[in-house]
């Protein structure tokens, strides 16, 4: 398999990603892996050392921003995007090998499953096995080619919705495919709010993004606070 760099933003480094990273590691042994955390967290000198190969950087607060500084850093011809709560299927390595062997796919990523058992969630899950803008997400686990990601413009630095516009220009010059693994996420905000309500919720806010609403804004709203776009930025 070409050489694979994985970059996974994190508001913080915290016991549930440790725990993670010695089944990535296993999974990819020659993979080198960029923990991003936000540059304004303030440091833990207390902090236990990370496994070999595993990188810690910082950028700017937002997932876009944080992701862009590990692709920065990264030297591999394979990109995974991998987000902090998501936890890789065996047998992650050779699906996206077989994936990549057809020069036509630009990008792929696994389909979704949750780490609570309910039918609704597993039907959320079922409908991630095909590939449109209301249906691949970053929480998917995006692997793309590095020389893809480069003829597109890169990932925007946006704080939400980054890997829907990611997914957006990819489409124009190549194809996306679905691998038939599962990756396992936290159905956290689910079990919060409802899964019905949730489920709405993103609906109703993928919605207003793709009629036109800064991401910005959305990003605030999702997390309950105002918003506070870069200078320049869409407010």
């Amino acid at each position: 398999m070409p050489r694979l760099s994985i970059v996974i933003p994190t508001r913080r480094l915290g016991d549930d990603l440790r725990a993670r990273l010695p089944s990535i590691a296993k999974a990819f042994p020659q993979a080198e892996v960029f923990i991003v955390e936000p540059d304004d967290l303030e440091t833990d000198p207390a902090s236990p050392a990370l496994p070999a190969g595993v990188s810690r950087l910082r950028g700017p607060r937002g997932r876009g921003t944080q992701i862009n500084r590990g692709v920065l850093a990264a030297t591999g011809e394979l990109l995974m995007l991998l987000h902090d709560d998501t936890d890789l299927p065996p047998g992650a390595a050779s699906a996206i090998e077989s994936a990549f062997a057809d020069p036509r796919i630009a990008m792929t990523c696994f389909r979704l499953r949750f780490d609570r058992p309910h039918w609704l969630l597993a039907t959320y899950g079922w409908f991630s096995g095909f590939d449109s803008v209301w249906t691949t997400f970053g929480d998917q686990a995006m692997v793309v080619r590095r020389s893809v990601l480069d003829a597109v413009g890169g990932l925007p630095d946006w704080p939400l919705y980054e890997d829907v516009e990611l997914a957006r220009r990819v489409r124009r010059v190549g194809r996306i495919s679905k691998l038939l693994l599962a990756v396992t996420t936290s159905s956290v905000r689910y079990q919060t709010n409802g899964i019905v309500r949730q489920q709405l919720a993103n609906g109703l806010a993928i919605t207003r993004f793709l009629l036109g609403a800064s991401p910005w804004r959305l990003a605030a709203e999702y997390e309950g606070c105002r918003p506070a776009p870069p200078a320049g930025g869409s407010k």
